[in-house]
């Protein structure tokens, strides 16, 4: 009954806008039958024996897509070629080859009857619809649950469902934030006097010099250093009874001198006029606030110097990125003054602070500054890389159809056999979806068409809660 009802509708169509000539090359159409006009692969129906294998159209006798209802010339005067219906291609679609196939249909039982247009209504007996088709059998067996999906061959190459096996790897993406770069606060150093003095001399070091550790800043007078001054050479001339040049030494490094000045004055047996200050480490100046002749007060801030060799790039993470971001975690630095030129890093800390107005967390880098071109407050962008070593369960982004509420694969088993699997994921990265529960390693899932065999499986189950419970399976 369906290759009648099909083959009189595709002559119908032939008849209905062959009239004229060339109505499927002008058109441009395919020939009727072939695959992509009815969605499955064609194949020749069997030759009739009984006279009345009819003439049903003419086509182009070169093959190409130009087809006649009616005797017709190509350009050259060429005649087209009468194709009879014992030549046409069948419609109907082959089942697949299975242990199932091998069973007549009378001898398995019939669950209930759908509706042969898909619509979402079932009947317990035969029926047809309102254009008097017949509603098409579900037998025992076709129907496992609901969940499980049986495709054909024929429909699953034109669908182009396509799976893949489900693998063990490691998953990780790279977090994309802004940065700044900022001064390693361990080294910055501050030059200040912790008594009232007067410069006598500042050496010829401005803002943005290189300075060494250990190398003359500014030479004071302090009135409180050369009264211990004094003290201390009392102490050592007496001898130093009962520790009083420990006493007198103590005093001296209280007020800020170094061991070095200290011991020039312990060789000369001296108070020297005016205090030498040095450099306390390497680096370059930041702050210079004195010149000579002026008085500088206790703690007063006369140079400020910071390392710049190591340096830190303070990046602000979103919350919502928080959670894959782990301590000494890999991190790219590209800074816009140095097109090209990357800097490698790691995380060596997450504040434990997420910033009110904008939802983000700082995390800190350090990375080594070689020749000193990054400097503070400069913008930077930054990669961090996330993820973990130990490999997981983990399948193509493309298998995973996320609804917003649930996340499903599809896992293909077999023979054209298809069943939804409801999974939780992890960390997604590199193309790739961690797979937390629902599916193992080794399994197959669906990479391509999958959210097509969801659809199917979706509607199956509509079409049993819509069954009558005798007719239900």
């Amino acid at each position: 009954m369906k290759r009648i009802v099909l083959t009189g509708l595709a002559l119908a169509a032939v008849a209905a806008a062959g009239i004229g000539g060339n109505w499927a090359g002008v058109r441009g159409l395919p020939a009727p039958g072939v695959r992509a006009w009815f969605g499955f692969e064609p194949r020749p129906a069997a030759a009739l024996s009984d006279g009345t294998d009819m003439v049903i159209y003419y086509r182009d006798p070169d093959g190409k897509p130009f087809y006649s209802a009616t005797p017709h010339q190509t350009n050259d005067g060429r005649a087209f070629r009468a194709v009879r219906a014992s030549e046409d291609v069948s419609f109907e679609v082959k089942p697949p080859a299975s242990a199932e196939a091998t069973v007549p249909a009378s001898a398995r039982r019939i669950l209930y009857y759908r509706n042969p247009m898909g619509l979402p209504d079932t009947s317990p007996k035969p029926k047809k619809d309102s254009m008097g088709m017949d509603y098409i059998p579900v037998y025992e067996g076709e129907d496992d649950g609901g969940s499980v999906v049986k495709v054909s061959p024929g429909r699953l190459q034109r669908t182009g469902v396509r799976s893949e096996v489900v693998e063990r790897r490691t998953v990780g993406r790279r977090v994309r934030v802004p940065g700044t770069v900022q001064l390693d606060e361990r080294r910055i150093s501050v030059v200040a006097t912790r008594s009232d003095a007067f410069v006598n001399e500042v050496a010829n070091v401005t803002t943005g010099d290189q300075v060494t550790k250990g190398q003359v800043l500014l030479r004071l007078y302090s009135p409180d250093i050369a009264a211990a001054g004094a003290q201390f050479l009392t102490d050592l001339s007496i001898g130093g009874r009962d520790g009083t040049v420990g006493g007198a030494r103590q005093r001296l490094e209280n007020l800020g001198l170094s061991s070095r000045v200290i011991g020039e004055i312990e060789r000369t047996r001296k108070v020297p006029l005016s205090v030498t200050w040095h450099a306390p480490r390497d680096g370059i100046v930041l702050e210079r606030n004195v010149v000579d002749g002026m008085k500088a007060a206790p703690g007063e801030v006369l140079f400020r110097i910071a390392d710049i060799s190591s340096i830190w790039v303070l990046a602000d993470v979103p919350e919502f990125d928080l959670g894959v971001v782990r301590l000494g975690a890999p991190a790219t630095i590209q800074v816009r003054s140095l097109p090209g030129r990357s800097f490698e890093g790691h995380v060596s800390l997450i504040y434990p602070q997420v910033g009110e107005a904008t939802r983000a967390t700082r995390v800190r880098v350090e990375i080594s500054n070689p020749g000193g071109v990054l400097l503070p407050n400069m913008y930077a962008d930054v990669e961090i890389g996330t993820g973990g070593v130990t490999p997981v369960v983990a399948v193509p982004d493309d298998a995973v159809i996320d609804t917003g509420t649930r996340q499903v694969v599809v896992l293909d088993r077999g023979e054209g056999k298809f069943e939804p699997r409801v999974v939780k994921v992890g960390l997604r990265g590199g193309g790739f979806t961690e797979i937390r529960e629902g599916i193992a390693a080794g399994d197959r899932v669906v990479v391509a068409a999958n959210f097509l065999i969801d659809a199917e499986s979706n509607l199956k189950a509509a079409l049993r809660s819509l069954a009558t419970p005798e007719a239900q399976p």
